[in-house]
């Protein structure tokens, strides 16, 4: 019972980011909506991680299955994909490289920051 009950939070609250998304005019995807909510809702103890643990920790181990579908969906497009492969090659290889510089980056502005606040 404690895991239906995880889940409906986890999904009323995928919920609201759906309403956030059709409310606000804003090219955000609503699961993003979803997660800044989570978060908020986390930080500010409406919600307890204790709460949403146990089906949180389970969706993030059957995430690679979710991807199945995507790559089946490049298989069958694969002749109209061949004559782009190289730019998408580039491009995917290019912004993965921006994410993990700005990941870093900023993960290092907000250790030194938390390091400050320590002495």
């Amino acid at each position: 019972m404690e895991i239906i009950y995880q889940l409906g939070i986890i999904l009323v609250i995928t919920f609201i980011g759906e309403l956030l998304h059709g409310l606000i005019p804003l090219p955000i995807p609503a699961s993003i909506y979803g997660l800044l909510l989570m978060l908020l809702c986390l930080k500010i103890k409406i919600v307890k991680l204790e709460n949403v643990k146990q089906v949180g920790d389970f969706l993030l181990e059957i995430m690679p299955l979710m991807f199945i579908p995507a790559a089946v969906g490049l298989i069958t497009i694969w002749n109209q994909m061949s004559n782009i492969l190289i730019p998408v090659v580039v491009i995917t290889l290019l912004s993965t490289i921006v994410v993990m510089v700005a990941t870093g980056g900023m993960t290092e502005i907000i250790l030194k920051r938390l390091k400050g606040k320590e002495k």
